[in-house]
C-alpha cells in the first residue's frame, strides 16, 4: 500500500502564509524606515532655507570678487577694469549685485523670500574681445575649474555666429560662475555668485497689521554697501 501523501496544496498554503507573515513584518520595517526618511527630509527642508549665517556684505563681496579675479587671470585678459559701468560709449562692467534668497517651505515646493537675507554676486564685462583671446581662454578656464572640483553644468563652443558659454556650480548652486562670449559683438561677460546670508545690519520690524506681508528688507542695500576693486591681471 503506497504511503499516504500529504496534498501539496496544504503544504504550499502553509508556506505561503508563513512567507506572507514574514513579508508583512518586513514591509512594516520598510514603512517605518520610509517614514523616518520622509520626516528627516521635511525637517531639513523646513530649516535649510532660513538657517543662514549672518555675514557682512563686505565678506561675501570679497569672496565673489576673488572668484572673478582668479577666472580673469586664467582667461588671460590684460585690460585693467575699474569699478563701475565703464562710462559713455563703453560696455565694460565691474559691479556687485544682490538678489533675494528663497525658502522652499516644508515640502520644498514654496517660493517665499527670506526677509533679511541676500545673495550677493559680482559681474563683469569686456567689449572688443577678439576670438584669439576668448576661445583659448574659455577652453583653459573650463579645464581649470573642472580640475578644481567645480561641477560644469554647461559648456558650449559656439560655431559661426553662436555664443561660447561656460556655467559651473557647487554646493547645490550655492556658489556659481558663468561666462559668455558673443563672437559677433566681441563681448565677453563673467559673473560669480556666493551663498545666501543674513545682513547683520538688518533688524526685523513687526507690523500691527494682520495683512502686512511685504518684505522689510531689500537685498540691493547689500550690493550698494560694497564697491569692487579694480579687476586686472595679477590681482590688480
Amino acid at each position: 500500500m503506497p504511503d499516504k501523501i500529504t496534498p501539496t496544496g496544504t503544504r504550499t498554503g502553509t508556506g505561503a502564509a508563513r512567507k506572507l507573515g514574514l513579508g508583512c513584518l518586513g514591509c512594516g520595517g520598510l514603512v517605518v524606515a520610509l517614514v523616518l526618511a520622509l520626516v528627516a527630509v521635511l525637517a531639513w527642508n523646513a530649516g535649510a532655507g532660513t538657517d543662514l549665517p549672518r555675514v557682512a556684505p563686505r565678506d561675501r563681496a570679497d569672496r565673489a570678487f576673488g572668484y572673478s579675479r582668479e577666472a580673469y587671470d586664467v582667461l588671460g585678459f590684460t585690460r585693467v577694469l575699474p569699478p563701475g559701468t565703464g562710462g559713455t560709449g563703453s560696455r565694460a562692467r565691474n559691479v556687485f549685485g544682490a538678489e533675494y534668497c528663497h525658502d522652499g517651505g516644508l515640502l520644498g515646493m514654496e517660493d517665499k523670500t527670506v526677509d533679511g537675507a541676500y545673495r550677493l554676486y559680482h559681474e563683469w564685462a569686456l567689449d572688443h574681445v577678439p576670438a584669439d583671446q576668448a576661445v583659448p581662454g574659455l577652453r583653459r578656464l573650463h579645464r581649470r575649474l573642472a580640475d578644481e572640483g567645480w561641477k560644469v553644468t554647461s559648456y558650449t563652443e559656439g560655431g559661426a555666429g553662436k555664443d561660447w558659454s561656460l556655467y559651473v556650480q557647487r554646493d547645490h548652486r550655492a556658489e556659481w560662475m558663468t561666462f559668455t562670449w558673443d563672437p559677433e559683438q566681441r563681448y565677453f561677460t563673467g559673473g560669480a555668485g556666493v551663498p545666501c546670508a543674513y545682513d547683520p545690519a538688518w533688524t526685523h520690524r513687526d507690523s500691527d497689521s494682520d495683512t502686512y506681508d511685504t518684505d522689510t528688507y531689500a537685498p540691493d542695500t547689500a550690493a550698494e554697501a560694497v564697491t569692487p576693486s579694480v579687476l586686472g591681471p595679477g590681482g590688480r
